[in-house]
Formats: structure tokens, C-alpha cells, sequence
């Protein structure tokens, strides 16, 4: 059944082969190479023995043959499995074992961290990545692998509450539901229209919102490698860009570039912005510029985005993240399930073509997130009479710095195997860059010092993981009567530890 991201490519390769698809700086790729380029990938994926079903990799950055391979992945019948390249060995492991992936496709650059995960017991067999650049070019090339519609075709890693990594399943039924709800809600996501991309194409805004979005709707996905904020005005410009998306520290370092003053940005209809609150003085140096920027609400279990302001209210309602969308429904519920009144604070719930299935290989999980329909965000918000939604704090103790869900249990395991260190907490810190970013409570035994734990820190997580603040204590933590330690009376102890402290890196 040929109701898939690769069969919207082809289409679009058959009617307007030669209009660009993918912009990374000079370098222009086109539908029809688009699509015969993924198609010698996935042929030759097919022909190493990857079958339908099977988990393959993708490690590297921001790139045209990243979009290549992970395109064909997907036509080849597997499952693409996005690495982040700032990950470490330890962590590449973690996620390999978790997907069961035995195949990476791999930038040079980063095999490093491949060998490492190999060392400590991965079996995976890699392909390096300018041997699938190399296909670029050659013959007309339509190989696709149509599945059933509902089978994996994508898992997108994210951690969760329990620290324990979590593969949330896409669908190309998924994959295509999200695309169609944005193209009746958003003005600046129709057919043939313009996204610029400032985030990695490894994760949801850039694969699912970027990529997938972009390809279905025949539209050109501009792609930066890294963030630059002149380059970046001068693409939004240039190329008449409809669409953006991005965190707060993108929005603000774009809107004090030279070039931001005087640009032209009257194409750009769509400026949603996530991961954390957004200030005034920003909203208004884009408003300025004729454009308004939205709040969204959403995570990857809910394909990114579950709702966002309105357009209309966005001056009048900037802290809200709008009421749903055409598809999705959002609520607010007691902890018996029932629906809270306006201004009551209570769950996030959410269901609507997004929705993931559920997590893989995860029925537990799966079964107390999804329930009955609805994905239970474990979020906690606030509706009003209008049903407007606004986010207000996280049941789970995830920390968000730049956008990224950081998981205080995995960089408190990592402190925790530090010889010396008796207990540690970590919690959220203010950041005026980020947003928040970790702070390590320690209680440890002499010897023991901040240097070192970010030493070590540094060794085992990517950087952005590796906490900033790191408080060592004699005295032991709060704990809850049943033992374990709290949490609630720990940030309320350090709420200010961003003043009290000074950063250690």
C-alpha cells in the first residue's frame, strides 16, 4: 500500500522533478535526485540484508546525504533509528541495545563513539556515510519497500522521567496525519511552500516538522549545519522563508544580528516557538518585524507539536499555547481522571493523529502513558473558560536547556558512580542562555571535587548533559519518609542556586 513519505516523494519527483527539495548552503538538491538518490540508498541497504522491520542507524549532522539516507532507510522497509552525534559511547549503546539496531550509517567523524559502544558490547555493523554520498547522481532509481501504513517506520529516542531512554514509534500513517492536520492549520505549511531549519535533522522538529513535512507537501526545506544568526536572516530573506521553528535562544540571537534590522521577513507566515517561556522584549523585536511568534505545547510522543497559539492572540494571549488543534484535543484532568475547571491546575492530556502509538518494545510504559485514546503527558497546565491551554510545570522531573529534554536520573547515575559520592540530586537551574540547566547536589567524601564529578560528567554524556552547577554538601539530602530523597524540598533549598553559585564551566 504505497501510503508513505517515499511514495509523496515520488509524486513530487514525476510532477516538478527539478524544483529544489533541499538547500544546505550552495549545494541545491532536487526531487528527482532526491528521489533517485534515496532509492540507489535504499537498494543498496536492501541488497546488505536489511529486510522490513529491521532497526538501522543514522549518525551525523546536518547534511544533504543525511536526508538522502534517511529517506531511503525508510523506503527500504526499515526502521530508522536518528543518533544524536553529540552522544558518547555510553550513551550510543544505550540506545542501539534499546532499538536493537545492528546497522549504523555513519559520518567519519563520529565513529569514534561507534567503536566505543562496540567496546562496551554493542554488535553493530556500520556503513560509512560517503559511501551512500557516493550514490548521489547516478541512474534513475525508484526502489521503494511499501509497507502496511501502521508498521514502524522511524523510533525517536527521548528519556523520560525514570531516566530510561524511550523509543516512541512513527508511523508513516502517523507521519502523514501530522503533515495533513499542519497544512489546515498553518498558513505557512502548504504545498510547495519554504521551511528554514536551525535544529538537527536527528530530532523531531527537524525530521518530522523539517524533513517529512517539507518532502510530503513538495515543498524546499532550507537546512543551516549550524547556528548562525546572520546566515540564518540572511536565508529567512533570501530564500523567502514561510516557515521557522525553533527554541527562544534561536529567536534572540537571530533577532540581535546585524542583518535583522533590515530584512525583509513579510513571507515568513509560520514563527512557532517551544522548550521555554519567551520574553516580551522578544516578542516584541520579532513583532516588529511584522511577525508573531507562537507558543507551542507538545512532545515526541505527540509528534512534536500538539498545539500552539493562535495567530490571532498571539499579542493577547503570548503565554498560552492554544486549545488543540483541527485534529487534537487537549485536556486538563484531576488525578481521578476527571476533567479540572477553569483555572485548576491538572495533567496534560492529549490525543489526535500525532499521537504515537505507543513506545517500542515497551508494553508497561506504553500502557500508563496511552490510555483509552489519550497520551498522559504527565505535564501540568492549566485551561481556561476558553480552553486556551498554559503550561505550567513538569510532574516529571525532566529539565529542558535549549529545547532538549535533559533526564536528572541519568546524570545522577553517572554522578552516583563516582568513588566518594554518597548522594546526589539534580535539578533545574535559571539560565538566561538556555533556559535551565543542570545542577548536581552532591554529598560527598573529601577528595571529592566539582572538577572532578565534571570530569567524569564529561567522559561518560554529551556536554549539554554535564551539569554547570555542582553544590558539595557534608550534610545529607531531604529525604521523603519512605526513604527516598526529595525532590520538591531539594529545588526549594537550592531555588536560587543560579545566584548563590558560581557556574563550574
Amino acid at each position: 500500500m504505497a501510503t508513505s513519505v517515499g511514495s509523496a516523494l515520488h509524486w513530487w519527483a514525476r510532477t516538478k522533478g527539478d524544483q529544489a527539495a533541499l538547500v544546505f548552503g550552495e549545494d541545491v538538491v532536487d526531487y528527482r535526485t532526491l528521489r533517485d538518490w534515496s532509492g540507489a540508498v535504499a537498494r543498496t541497504l536492501h541488497e546488505r540484508g536489511v529486510a522490513e522491520g529491521d532497526r538501522v542507524g543514522l549518525l551525523g549532522g546536518n547534511t544533504p546525504e543525511w536526508a538522502a539516507v534517511a529517506l531511503g532507510v525508510m523506503k527500504a522497509g526499515g526502521v530508522l533509528v536518528p543518533l544524536n552525534p553529540r552522544l558518547v559511547g555510553p550513551e550510543l549503546h544505550t540506545l542501539l541495545g534499546d532499538s536493537g539496531a545492528r546497522l549504523v550509517v555513519a559520518d567519519p567523524a563520529f565513529e569514534a563513539g561507534i567503536a566505543q559502544a562496540r567496546e562496551l558490547g554493542s554488535e553493530v555493523d556500520t556503513i560509512p556515510l560517503p559511501e551512500l554520498a557516493a550514490l548521489r547522481g547516478g541512474s534513475t532509481e525508484g526502489f521503494r519497500v511499501d509497507r502496511d501504513p501502521q508498521e514502524p517506520v522511524a523510533l525517536l529516542f527521548t528519556s523520560g522521567s525514570t531516566g530510561l531512554s524511550k523509543g516512541v514509534i512513527c508511523t508513516n500513517r502517523t507521519l502523514l496525519d501530522i503533515v495533513f492536520e499542519a497544512s489546515l492549520c498553518e498558513e505557512g505549511l502548504r504545498p510547495g511552500g519554504s521551511s528554514l531549519l536551525l535544529l538537527p535533522l536527528c530530532f523531531t522538529p527537524g525530521l518530522v516538522w523539517g524533513l517529512v513535512m517539507q518532502v510530503v507537501l513538495g515543498g524546499t526545506l532550507v537546512v543551516e549545519a549550524q547556528l548562525d544568526p546572520s546566515r540564518a536572516v540572511r536565508a529567512l530573506d533570501e530564500h523567502r522563508i514561510e516557515t521557522i521553528f525553533g527554541v527562544p535562544l534561536i529567536y534572540e540571537v537571530m533577532s540581535k544580528a546585524p542583518e535583522f534590522a533590515g530584512a525583509d521577513l513579510s513571507n515568513l507566515k509560520t514563527a512557532v516557538v517551544g522548550g521555554a517561556a519567551v520574553s516580551v522584549p522578544l516578542l516584541e523585536a520579532w513583532g516588529s518585524k511584522g511577525v508573531k511568534l507562537r507558543q507551542i505545547y507538545g512532545m515526541t510522543e505527540a509528534g512534536g507539536v500538539a498545539t500552539a497559539t493562535w495567530p490571532s492572540e498571539a499579542e493577547t494571549h503570548p503565554d498560552s499555547c492554544g486549545s488543540g488543534s483541527a485534529f487534537t484535543e487537549v485536556k486538563v484532568v484531576r488525578p481521578d481522571g476527571s476533567e479540572c475547571d477553569p483555572g485548576e491546575r491538572g495533567e496534560i492530556l492529549l490525543r489526535g493523529p500525532g499521537v504515537a502509538p505507543g513506545y517500542w518494545q515497551d508494553a508497561e510504559t506504553t500502557g500508563r502513558a496511552f490510555q483509552d485514546g489519550w497520551l498522559y503527558s504527565g505535564d501540568l497546565g492549566v485551561c481556561d473558560a476558553e480552553g486556551r491551554l498554559t503550561f505550567v510545570d513538569r510532574m516529571k522531573d525532566l529539565i529542558i536547556s535549549g529545547g532538549i529534554n535533559l533526564s536528572p536520573v541519568e546524570i545522577e547515575a553517572v554522578i552516583s558512580a563516582i568513588p566518594g559520592v554518597r548522594e546526589v540530586s539534580v535539578i533545574a537551574a535559571k539560565d538566561d542562555r538556555f533556559g535551565e540547566t543542570p545542577a548536581a547536589i552532591v554529598t560527598a567524601d573529601e577528595g571529592v571535587t566539582a572538577e572532578a564529578i565534571v570530569e567524569h560528567c564529561g567522559r561518560q554524556m554529551a556536554d549539554y548533559k554535564v551539569p554547570r552547577y555542582v553544590v558539595l554538601r557534608s550534610t545529607e539530602l531531604p529525604r521523603l519518609p519512605s526513604g527516598k530523597l526529595s525532590k520538591r524540598a531539594i529545588r526549594d533549598e537550592y531555588t536560587d542556586v543560579a545566584d548563590r553559585y558560581e557556574k563550574v564551566r
